[in-house]
């Protein structure tokens, strides 16, 4: 069993995603588990539309914007943030758009926080003098038929927290709502001497 690189947990989670029209689709969740790292990363098909979080230490995000020479104070800002590598991806055959600005989470008591977005990011950045504008997903896509875009998701929540991403997109103007529920912060560092299942 340990000799597996990676070792994949499915889980079909039928969620009720509510469209603006009170129509429900079932959404197929996949939660992939690596084996070396235990980091988690979730995928959700939903209608014409796939978002992908991985979860990213963070030492890994000090190491990024450490490379690019970010002050200290604010790498470390950064990294305190539960940060997300994000892949999303348009599989139907119309156009697609999302914004993150619509996207919220919510923790276990209920309360719903907005996303903070790219150019919320990118204010505080120039504010500290940083011009960098990698990395971080763009608040707003525009995706033809097989587009995909990526970066990072932040949530500012503390490491190992549990929250419910809600979340947008329209298909051809037609706006859809989904959820994916019970997402995890990874923890501050990996615990390499516990044995993985």
């Amino acid at each position: 069993m340990k000799a597996r690189r990676f070792k994949r947990i499915k889980y079909l989670i039928t969620l009720s995603v509510v469209l603006l029209t009170q129509e429900l689709v079932a959404a197929e969740v996949t939660i992939h588990e690596n084996e070396v790292s235990g980091l988690l990363t979730w995928e959700v098909k939903d209608e014409g539309f796939s978002i992908a979080l991985i979860q990213l230490l963070p030492d890994f995000v000090r190491a990024i914007y450490g490379k690019h020479h970010f002050p200290k104070e604010e790498i470390e800002r950064v990294a305190s943030y539960c940060m997300f590598g994000t892949i999303l991806k348009n599989t139907s055959g119309k156009h697609l758009s999302y914004r993150v600005s619509n996207w919220h989470y919510q923790t276990a008591d209920k309360k719903q926080f907005k996303v903070k977005t790219k150019t919320q990011w990118l204010e505080e950045w120039r504010k500290a003098g940083i011009s960098f504008s990698w990395t971080l997903l763009p608040d707003i896509g525009e995706f033809a038929v097989g587009d995909w875009q990526q970066g990072f998701t932040t949530i500012n929540l503390p490491r190992e927290s549990e929250f419910d991403l809600i979340y947008t997109w329209q298909l051809d103007g037609k706006r859809y709502t989904g959820m994916l529920e019970k997402i995890k912060c990874a923890p501050e560092t990996l615990s390499i001497n516990t044995p993985r299942n």
